[in-house]
């Protein structure tokens, strides 16, 4: 029997009732008596956004890796302590309470300066989290994204905002929220917080200047309180600038130098199934990314096609029970930006995987796409990686986008281990014999 029954069992039935409005409190309470409020004592980066939480977890992580500090990390990739990372096998970023429970134990016993957390909307609405204590809140961005559970962007955003809320209520933590100013839903946040800092490209406490971006690596200086920051991010893209901008925010709250926190942001040199280029000797590009809503597909696509000198050709699919809004908007941006668009399973579960790829297709097909032609719906995922690497030539750069770092892919009869990046080697390899 199950915690959560035994707990339904010794509650009266109607006290039950007014506590299950809270989603997770009742059973996030009871596993912290279990053991021992582990999240006690601990300082807890909080990091949560519709896009780039990884990528910023890992680079403030190894920023402070980098200056001496014994630092946790709990993300969507992977979890551990120091450099003993774990893979993250869940298709979830926050685990279930007991699990959560048992890894702030391990994290505690370490005896770490800090530790890094993603945190998603659906844990904040849950309060799965209840009982980690944040003394440093970071939002990368708001966009389209978990509306199939939310039901509106206004009660998405003001899940996200219930972190800065914690943090702010912390009183031995810092109180310092680290906002994205160029985001529209910036001010939310920050007035949820003490201690506010924005970051962004112009109008900011933390401002990006003279922004380089090459296929490898982005390049700025960086301006807070008049002293001037050279930052080297060897994550590409335009995004990055902005989650290298926050992980600088969070170095400045935490006291870092400037050294440590230019040297640190240049540690990082990769995240799995991030921007992660795949290399067997072609004659063209191939980018296994975890890009999966429409505003990282945007963000990825302009970045990307003014350096692509051949074709770009694009696969991705979109998941079965969760946001079917967003798909046929993808197969516009798809469409939209690139010569050639290759529609394929992404966890669909239960539903009906032709019908997504045709939802999908619908958005492509308004973009000008043609069916055949530069249109392509390839249902088993290994079998349209294959498809796509066969059509690039000399030049072209492929973008195989929405699974990234996971090891398994959901089918209607469950989990199956799935490695996109390792099927992409071995894809490459077989076409090279």
């Amino acid at each position: 029997m199950g915690l959560r029954s035994v707990v339904k069992q010794l509650i009266p039935r109607g006290l039950f009732r007014r506590i299950e409005p809270t989603g997770h409190l009742l059973e996030a309470f009871i596993w912290n008596v279990r053991y021992g409020f582990p999240g006690r004592g601990l300082k807890v980066i909080g990091i949560t956004g519709t896009n780039g939480k990884t990528s910023t977890a890992f680079m403030v992580h190894r920023m402070l890796q980098d200056a001496g500090y014994k630092t946790a990390l709990m993300t969507t990739v992977a979890w551990g302590v120091g450099d003993d990372i774990k893979s993250q096998i869940h298709h979830y970023t926050n685990v279930p309470v007991p699990e959560l429970m048992q890894r702030l134990k391990v994290v505690r016993a370490a005896n770490v300066d800090y530790m890094v957390m993603e945190i998603t909307s659906q844990a904040l609405a849950q309060n799965r989290a209840w009982g980690v204590p944040f003394s440093v809140a970071v939002l990368t961005n708001l966009t389209h994204e978990h509306l199939d559970y939310h039901g509106t962007f206004e009660r998405y955003r003001d899940a996200k905002r219930k972190l800065f809320k914690r943090a702010n209520k912390n009183r031995r933590g810092l109180r310092v929220g680290i906002v994205n100013a160029d985001d529209p839903s910036a001010e939310y946040f920050a007035r949820d917080v003490k201690n506010p800092v924005s970051y962004g490209l112009k109008d900011a406490d933390i401002v990006a200047q003279d922004v380089e971006l090459t296929p490898n690596f982005v390049k700025y200086t960086a301006v807070a309180d008049g002293q001037h920051y050279d930052i080297v991010c060897h994550l590409p893209g335009s995004f990055n600038v902005s989650n290298s901008l926050a992980c600088l925010g969070v170095g400045r709250a935490l006291g870092l130098t400037k050294d440590q926190i230019e040297h640190g942001i240049a540690a990082l040199e990769g995240v799995e199934g991030r921007m992660t280029n795949i290399d067997e000797g072609q004659n063209f590009s191939v980018i296994v990314d975890y890009a999966h809503t429409p505003d990282s597909f945007e963000k990825l696509f302009r970045d990307i096609k003014p350096v692509v000198k051949g074709k770009l050709i694009v696969m991705f699919g979109s998941a079965g029970r969760r946001d079917e809004a967003k798909r046929s908007v993808q197969g516009r941006l798809a469409g939209e930006y690139a010569d050639e668009v290759v529609i394929t399973e992404e966890d669909d579960r239960d539903i009906d995987g032709v019908q997504i790829m045709n939802e999908i297709a619908a958005g492509a097909e308004q973009a000008g796409k043609t069916r055949e032609r530069n249109l392509f719906l390839v249902h088993d995922r290994t079998e349209a990686i294959n498809f796509t690497l066969k059509r690039a030539k000399k030049d072209d750069t492929v973008l195989l986008l929405g699974k990234g770092h996971e090891k398994t892919i959901e089918r209607a009869n469950g989990e199956n281990p799935w490695d996109e990046i390792g099927t992409t080697h071995e894809v490459l390899r077989n076409l090279k014999k």
